[in-house]
């Protein structure tokens, strides 16, 4: 994979290359790292010029054998802590919720691009928002308490109390938790 070669080929453009069009063979595995806050390390160091983690962003896609970095002759898995895109803005106009992320995707919350509940590596449930070719994006500590703010809690069907918010028509779950205390047993 030719770095240099793809940031002059990228220069100018915002557009993300249709990656998952692409069907090379799986090329080897690159030492890549993005780490749960949503940082990029090639080989345990940050990226020296931010540029190249962003032009490697609109590079991946997540496929049945893992997060890969693509281009139409090649294919290297790349390593991911939790989810490789975390979301640092959120901006409401429209009837909709708008979600940035670092690398400057922006979607709105919608159908297509809804807010689930998924397990973080710690085994926590924490919001995640679908933003293209299979991959998913955190949202940022002081995003999360932005949208709640804005949010409702109800209950659900279950008996459990859920912190919702609207966008685009429909309601996402920002999470849930159970109102009752287990008992202990004596």
């Amino acid at each position: 994979m030719n770095i240099d070669r793809l940031l002059q080929q990228s220069e100018g453009s915002a557009s993300i290359p249709p990656v998952d069009t692409w069907q090379p063979a799986l090329s080897g595995e690159m030492d890549i790292l993005i780490q749960e806050d949503g940082s990029w390390l090639h080989e345990g160091q940050p990226f020296a010029r931010p540029a190249i983690a962003k032009l490697l962003s609109s590079l991946l896609r997540l496929d049945a054998d893992g997060y890969c970095l693509v281009t139409p002759v090649e294919r290297w898995r790349i390593a991911v802590v939790d989810r490789p895109f975390v979301v640092v803005e959120a901006d409401f106009h429209d009837d909709a919720w708008w979600l940035k992320t670092q690398f400057d995707d922006v979607v709105r919350l919608d159908d297509e691009h809804p807010i689930a509940l998924t397990a973080t590596p710690d085994g926590e449930l924490a919001p995640e928002c679908a933003i293209r070719f299979g991959l998913a994006a955190r949202l940022h500590r002081n995003v999360f308490y932005r949208l709640v703010e804005q949010a409702r809690i109800v209950e659900s069907s279950a008996g459990d109390s859920e912190c919702q918010l609207y966008s685009a028509g429909s309601w996402h779950l920002l999470g849930q938790w159970s109102d009752s205390v287990p008992s202990e047993s004596l």
